[in-house]
């Protein structure tokens, strides 16, 4: 259409909600991660160890069939040590499943310089942050919380309503330590994707921070003769908490409150790194 002719007219149809525009960010980036049959085949891999809880629910609730085999019905109690099993399992399967879908997220939008792409779009940085992690947050969340409260409910309605009001302070627990957990995964992953453009390179480091990080904690505690070193290693930090909210008693080297205020800070880094690599445009000296 020639401009001279002056017959174009704004758009003046229907506009989408504010609220709703980062579930476009949402939407294709999860489809993205699950055209990888790799990272499909792990997703279903994660609901392997939930099935086999459920199964234990089953026969710790069936104890005449439990009767026959001696002894081994002592063995499937279901109590808070019981989901904390559950959340170490599941927590580390999430970290692996970040480890390969995270990186993917924003790295290829920086490689490929998308960035000004997104936000000349009604795209604030908040709105592109809040999509691109809510896909981890959802995807982790079917495999943490999501199951483990199915388990709580299977067991519930098997064991009676006395069981459940004495134990409903564990679905709250397993709520909040999923969620700690999630929240430290999901900005961890972005900030490395965001500061690392390689895809391969950032997994690497994620996978590195958990199995390095460790090492590197046991190093510094045994050369030194401390225990600060458990503050370099975030599953010890994370599973600290957990027998915290869980209950359960254990010998730990921290206390709960240092481990809750080592995980902020680290949470605030990674927002911190974000803020900084996010932006619509990069000055290079």
């Amino acid at each position: 259409m020639a401009v001279y002719r002056r017959t174009y007219t704004s758009y003046s149809g229907p506009l989408t909600p504010t609220w709703s525009r980062s579930l476009v960010l949402f939407r294709y980036s999860r489809r993205k991660v699950f055209r990888s049959k790799f990272q499909t085949g792990l997703f279903v891999l994660c609901f392997f160890y939930p099935l086999a809880c459920l199964l234990i629910i089953y026969l710790a609730n069936n104890l005449s069939f439990l009767e026959k085999f001696g002894n081994i019905g002592a063995a499937f109690s279901i109590d808070n040590k019981f989901f904390l099993n559950f959340l170490f399992v599941q927590g580390v399967l999430a970290f692996v499943l970040t480890a390969f879908t995270g990186p993917g997220l924003i790295s290829p939008d920086l490689s490929n310089g998308a960035l000004p792409l997104y936000f000349c779009r009604p795209f604030s940085r908040a709105e592109y942050v809040l999509g691109k992690a809510s896909v981890l947050v959802i995807l982790l969340s079917q495999i943490t919380w999501v199951p483990g409260l199915v388990l709580f409910a299977v067991q519930s309605s098997l064991a009676g309503a006395a069981w459940t009001w004495d134990h409903l302070w564990i679905a709250g627990s397993l709520i909040l330590s999923s969620l700690i957990w999630i929240a430290i995964l999901s900005l961890l992953a972005m900030a490395l994707s965001a500061w690392v453009k390689w895809r391969i390179v950032a997994g690497a480091l994620l996978l590195a921070v958990l199995f390095f990080g460790a090492g590197f904690a046991q190093a510094i505690n045994a050369v030194m003769r401390t225990q600060s070193g458990h503050f370099l290693n975030l599953f010890y930090l994370i599973s600290t908490i957990w027998t915290s909210l869980l209950r359960v008693d254990s010998d730990r080297a921290i206390s709960s409150a240092e481990a809750w205020v080592a995980l902020l800070g680290y949470c605030g880094i990674c927002l911190a790194l974000l803020v900084r690599k996010v932006r619509a445009y990069e000055v290079i000296k």
